[in-house]
């Protein structure tokens, strides 16, 4: 049988979890996922545990976080200043926002802590640092390389 390999169209079906069980994300009931192995269209981990399986073969394999979103970054937890906030946004921990980076390209945070004065937000990936643990089952290959 055919293995999947570098340069191939393949479309998964997978349930994404962390170590404690809490599922992150799932393509149960959904079209599978489509991309395009060693693109870096998914995380590293996941690629590479495709790479090498057959359609219909399901694994389940743990990734490490330096091969999946990386290492959680403290630089990338800041505060700032209430008054920074766009007018009518409702502040609280959970909420995503979008930041201007200074080449003009937006970026994801989020609210972690919260004051009267000020807001702390992190732009790290909500998974960094976070080990991950993925069923996956590969549905086919769609166009070898």
């Amino acid at each position: 049988m055919t293995q999947a390999k570098v340069g191939d169209v393949v479309r998964i079906n997978y349930t994404g979890r962390l170590t404690d069980g809490t599922q992150f994300d799932t393509s149960a009931g959904k079209r599978p996922l489509e991309f395009t192995i060693g693109e870096g269209q998914v995380i590293k981990g996941l690629e590479a545990e495709v790479a090498g399986m057959a359609p219909g073969d399901k694994n389940t394999v743990t990734i490490p976080s330096d091969q999946a979103y990386g290492a959680h970054r403290p630089e990338a937890v800041q505060s700032l200043d209430r008054s920074k906030l766009p007018a009518g946004i409702d502040a609280k921990v959970g909420t995503q926002l979008q930041a201007r980076t200074s080449d003009g390209n937006l970026l994801p945070i989020t609210i972690v802590d919260l004051d009267d004065k000020s807001v702390k937000v992190d732009a790290n990936h909500p998974l960094a640092g976070k080990d991950l643990i993925f069923d996956v089952e590969l549905v086919e290959i769609v166009k070898a390389a």
